[in-house]
């Protein structure tokens, strides 16, 4: 059939050809996911039955009247392209009118009201073409041109092999449609994580309260192992910030583009853990309507954080040493082998080892997932953090219940508050300063539900005679207030020396030049005359 008329074929030979035209010509239109390459495939193959030196394909919405040329090929290459134009009054009525009409023989493109505009923009105006329009449930999608040689014409024959490709390229065009809106949708959640991301980052802060502090020790460690994609396993009381290590693991890794998806095992009831954790297909047990994809599905290419991995049961327990050994899940009620590539950090208050021994969590798990302990001390233990967070926490619940003015301490209390236990750890601090705040209604914080019962018996960090000149505002303080604060009365107390033993840096748990650096950062003076100046008013 290469260049030769099937008008003088016998009737069988051309039903035959035809077939083959089409089957062949249908190849070529589903070679390529991208559909400007297809088009190319098909004009190398057409020009072997008609004069044709390239093709494009056009959009078109009725509602605004717009025609798009979303691809164009020629024998040398082929191009994506995004060329939107507002067809004329005259070519909509006749879209309207011609529904019916598929294809049409323009000896001169440019004489057409619909085919016009598109040549213009392809500069072959002058020269005939092939236009189809391509309609899927009666509703017009766009139209598919062919442009023939310089001086050549189109003839009927060649509009007749041409419209049998009309429902090939209605279905190449409506599926290109949808992959492009799903493409679309794609970007728009890609930008919105983007935008979620640097909005959680902006409300919690790039800087952990007490990074430099009594949380340095931890810090160093995440710090260490964030970059790598080994199991992380954190250790502390309730309520000491395992949540948010682990969430500064994962800004910290390669994997912080990819999600950060938090599991409380905790909070999920055994019956349900199997389907929360690795999904569940339809049907798989009463409930299941459809298919669900678990939470370490949902975390591939990103980090899964196990909240209380003490409360695993015995069946999870093993079906989670799968994934950290293979790599790969299947859903409740499936079959299907699903690879993940995850990292898990894993958290608990509970004491493993002894777990461990009672037969309670199982060892070969446990060993997987300390591979790089870190244990995270509790408050109690760094007090030097606590000035720090009351005013974090303060500065952070007044914007929270947007609160005009920013209430401070009354007098004597941050002893009291350092000289508490805190059982519930910074948790129970941002607790206690919520409800002091609810209760103090703009007027300084009194803390009177934080009595002396659970005191401890070594003195307090602040001795009481300097407690009238710091940290006893009669005005709201910042931040890098109350870290200046904090710091001077360390200098205080070490009669202004900075490193050494019993020095400021020893007594706060950071390194000499650090504090230093941040001295200088907040305008705190220091050197032999202040060391001096500290010591004559001692």
């Amino acid at each position: 059939m290469d260049k030769i008329s099937v008008a003088k074929m016998p009737e069988d030979k051309i039903s035959v050809a035809k077939m083959d035209f089409f089957r062949n010509a249908t190849l070529k239109i589903c070679s390529s996911l991208d559909i400007e390459k297809a088009l190319w495939h098909c004009l190398l193959y057409l020009k072997n039955y008609m004069p044709a030196s390239q093709m494009s394909l056009h959009l078109y919405d009725s509602n605004t009247g717009i025609a798009e040329i979303i691809a164009h090929a020629t024998h040398e290459k082929y191009r994506a392209l995004a060329i939107k134009m507002v067809l004329p009054e005259e070519g909509q009525q006749q879209i309207r009118a011609d529904r019916a009409l598929r294809i049409r023989r323009l000896e001169r493109a440019g004489d057409d009201a619909v085919g016009a505009m598109p040549a213009k923009h392809l500069k072959c105006e002058n020269q005939a073409s092939l236009l189809m329009s391509l309609v899927i449930e009666g509703k017009f999608l766009g139209s598919v041109a062919v442009h023939g040689e310089p001086g050549c014409q189109f003839q009927p024959e060649h509009s007749r092999l041409l419209s049998l490709l009309n429902e090939p390229f209605s279905i190449a065009l409506a599926n290109n449609n949808r992959f492009r809106e799903l493409r679309r949708f794609q970007n728009i959640l890609i930008d919105d994580n983007h935008y979620l991301q640097d909005e959680l980052r902006r409300v919690s802060g790039e800087e952990v309260v007490g990074a430099e502090f009594g949380l340095k020790k931890a810090m160093e460690l995440v710090r260490q192992v964030a970059p790598l994609n080994s199991p992380v396993l954190l250790l502390g009381e309730t309520g000491v910030g395992k949540e948010v290590l682990a969430s500064v693991t994962h800004a910290l890794s390669f994997r912080r583009k990819g999600p950060f998806i938090k599991v409380n095992c905790g909070a999920i009831p055994d019956s349900l853990m199997d389907s929360e954790l690795f999904g569940h297909e339809k049907g798989a047990f009463t409930g299941a309507v459809s298919r669900k994809r678990g939470r370490f599905e949902r975390a591939n290419e990103g980090t899964i954080f196990l909240d209380e991995i003490g409360e695993l049961s015995p069946e999870a327990q093993i079906r989670l040493l799968r994934v950290l050994q293979e790599k790969e899940i299947e859903r409740v009620g499936g079959t299907q082998v699903i690879p993940v590539n995850i990292r898990v950090i894993a958290a608990t208050h509970r004491n493993l080892d002894q777990m461990m021994a009672d037969g309670r969590f199982r060892s070969d798990l446990y060993f997987r997932l300390k591979v790089f302990p870190i244990n995270i001390p509790p408050l109690r233990h760094r007090i030097s953090d606590i000035p720090i967070l009351i005013q974090h926490f303060i500065q952070k619940k007044c914007q929270e219940m947007k609160l005009e003015k920013v209430p401070s301490l009354a007098p004597g209390i941050q002893d009291q508050l350092l000289a508490y236990q805190w059982p519930g750890n910074v948790r129970e601090l941002e607790n206690a300063v919520e409800r002091e705040l609810i209760l103090s209604r703009g007027n300084r914080l009194l803390f009177n539900h934080i009595n002396g019962a659970n005191k401890k018996d070594s003195p307090s960090l602040f001795n009481s005679e300097f407690s009238n000149k710091i940290s006893v505002q009669e005005e709201s303080i910042s931040l890098n207030q109350a870290m200046a604060n904090h710091i001077h009365q360390a200098l205080v107390n070490a009669r202004g020396k900075v490193e050494g033993q019993d020095g400021a840096a020893e007594r706060l748990g950071i390194n000499p030049r650090t504090l230093r650096n941040r001295m200088k950062k907040l305008g705190i003076p220091f050197g032999r005359a202040v060391k001096k100046n500290f010591s004559s008013t001692g």
